[in-house]
């Protein structure tokens, strides 16, 4: 007699956990199309501000926003395709992906600084202020570059250390 409370607690688990991976699947997919879209609508942002920049021949302002704006759309679509995996495999295991995003948005920034400071320079707006946003950034730059390097390293020793995909799911049965 005591099994039949066991058995039962152990159907409500079952039930309440398919629940709970069904709506952890609908809230993924949701997230999925907010990603596309969001990615579609800053591709088609940075083809219009491309586009701007080359009828009024400005383009060579317009360079930062652009590339930005790609750069973007990069983070989104690493950042969908690890929603895809998740989707498609119910779990939550691909660090390289994040590690990807971290890497774009580290040379994101980098890129960003490097025109932000050949702008400051160019401008002739040198001065005290000049000085020290310049310094601040240079220190920025510097950890940066430090970011990038432990990122690189990081996926590399991932990508020759990683379980085979095999030996991943049977590690999880």
């Amino acid at each position: 007699m005591p099994e039949e409370p066991i058995a039962r607690k152990e159907s409500v688990d079952r039930y309440v956990g398919d629940y709970l991976r069904k709506a952890e699947v609908a809230l993924y997919h949701i997230v999925a199309l907010l990603l596309a879209i969001t990615a579609l609508a800053t591709i088609a942002s940075a083809a219009h501000t491309l586009w701007t920049g080359l009828a009024h021949w400005t383009i060579a302002t317009e360079t930062l926003r652009v590339l930005d704006q790609l750069l973007i759309v990069l983070m989104l679509v690493e950042i969908l395709h690890t929603v895809r995996i998740s989707i498609r495999s119910n779990i939550l295991l691909a660090a390289e992906p994040f590690l990807v995003v971290g890497l774009i948005a580290s040379i994101r920034r980098v890129l960003i600084i490097s025109l932000q400071m050949t702008a400051l320079t160019r401008e002739g707006k040198w001065s005290t202020d000049g000085a020290s946003i310049f310094q601040s950034s240079m220190i920025e730059l510097a950890l940066l570059v430090i970011l990038i390097l432990v990122l690189v390293y990081s996926i590399t020793l991932l990508r020759r250390h990683a379980p085979a995909p095999k030996e991943l799911m049977e590690g999880l049965q």
